[in-house]
């Protein structure tokens, strides 16, 4: 767990700078070696030109990304009254990159049903965000809460098909994916929450689960045609000036602004909490709302999504993964970074170079314990964590990038243990 003492963030320091020092390392076996790096499997893009220019695209593309520098990159020298100007800058520009509607005024969020809970009551509401759209939600109050006693509250965010069902520990609708057995318990990210007694608000990503299936509406195409993805709706999203992310980012936006005003929920004292896809929705609401949200729950871990890509030679990352434009401006532990000095958890582990970048920030506004860690257990021994050290090669692949990131991926689920009662912790509960 950290909040990171001195000298363990100064040797992390010295880490990120070493890194990018040191010339990138080849190697000619496949799988890990004795020392602290691992072989390179694959092969990454070479000129071969006197210029060191590409005829091919993709080499082109990737020397460009692997070059870019984004203009609002968090810098580790900047002064606190510097560190609080480009967070507001960063704010502008993110806001701007989300493309939010301009949207007339919408009708208030309506109650469909309210179920007793053991503990709690379980509350089914629809959300109308913009014309045209009705986003389904639950809401999970625990029992006692009340005008005359207001509770905090967070707001749940899904992996990538999870549902709100799963999320509510209810049972699936008809037509969602079937959840995985083993990580089910854990994965009931709201009910945990609740059940500690903090409210918990349910939204789904787009185009998944309720949000996917055609269930009470008439529609001439049957629900299976491929047009329907959430990968081919992505991409139209851009066609349409928006994206995946940012319309993922305005529904939850609109539920945020519709919970802080309920007489039930206390205001000052409301998170948001990701798990996966749903983590950079929560890190993004942070940096937009930062006067909304008071702690975020990043359940995953610390990824430079620049960094992965070039490390893995322009991978796929989904194009539910795109905001246009991005790395022109920052990388996703910018956006963490900016959150300082707000309450912030990650439980997934993460490069030591990245997690570096993001401590200084918080060290920079005198929060340095505000921010906590926690490793997957795999690697919770400091001993496990071998590549500390290491350059990230480039030409790897998704496996070997994990072990960089110490990511245990077939252990990624959500970590009530760690989050339930750090949030709880945070809000005096």
């Amino acid at each position: 767990m950290i909040p990171m003492k001195r000298r363990e963030f100064m040797y992390l320091a010295g880490t990120a700078a070493a890194l990018g020092a040191i010339s990138r390392q080849t190697a000619s076996v496949a799988g890990e070696s004795t020392t602290s790096s691992l072989a390179v499997a694959g092969n990454t893009f070479v000129s071969g030109r006197e210029d060191n220019r590409f005829i091919q695209t993709a080499g082109f593309l990737h020397k460009y990304l692997q070059t870019l520098q984004p203009r609002l990159a968090f810098r580790p020298d900047m002064s606190r009254q510097q560190f609080i100007d480009w967070q507001s800058t960063v704010r502008k520009k993110l806001m701007e990159l989300m493309c939010f509607p301009e949207v007339p005024v919408q009708p208030e969020p309506k109650r469909i049903w309210a179920q007793p809970r053991d503990g709690y009551q379980l509350q089914r509401w629809e959300l109308y965000p913009e014309p045209y759209s009705v986003v389904p939600f639950y809401l999970l109050v625990p029992d006692g809460v009340s005008q005359q006693s207001p509770a905090p509250a967070v707001l749940c965010f899904p992996g990538s098909t999870g549902s709100k069902e799963m999320l509510a520990g209810e049972p699936e609708q008809e037509g969602n994916p079937a959840p995985v057995k083993e990580k089910w318990n854990d994965n009931r990210m709201a009910y945990h929450y609740a059940r500690r007694g903090i409210v918990a608000a349910v939204a789904e990503n787009p185009a998944t689960n309720e949000l996917a299936n055609t269930r009470g509406e008439k529609t001439p195409l049957p629900s299976s045609d491929a047009w329907r993805s959430r990968s081919v709706l992505s991409l139209v999203a851009i066609w349409m000036g928006r994206c995946y992310e940012a319309v993922s980012v305005f529904q939850k936006a609109c539920l945020l602004q519709w919970l802080v005003k309920q007489p039930y929920v206390d205001a000052k004292r409301v998170a948001t909490s990701g798990h996966s896809l749903g983590a950079k929705p929560a890190d993004i609401l942070g940096v937009l709302y930062p006067e909304l949200i008071r702690a975020v729950v990043h359940n995953d871990f610390v990824c430079n999504w620049q960094e992965r890509s070039v490390a893995m030679n322009l991978n796929d990352p989904g194009s539910q993964q795109v905001v246009p434009g991005i790395f022109q401006w920052f990388d996703y532990t910018d956006l963490e970074a900016c959150l300082a000095p707000r309450p912030l958890l990650f439980t997934e582990g993460g490069r030591p170079n990245q997690i570096a970048k993001i401590h200084r920030a918080y060290e920079l506004m005198g929060a340095a314990d505000a921010m906590q860690l926690f490793h997957y257990d795999k690697y919770s021994d400091p001993k496990s964590r071998t590549l500390d050290s290491a350059e990230l090669p480039v030409g790897i692949s998704g496996e070997q990038y994990f072990r960089y990131a110490y990511v245990d991926a077939a252990e990624h689920r959500f970590r009530p243990n760690r989050a339930v009662p750090w949030l709880a912790k945070v809000f005096g509960i």
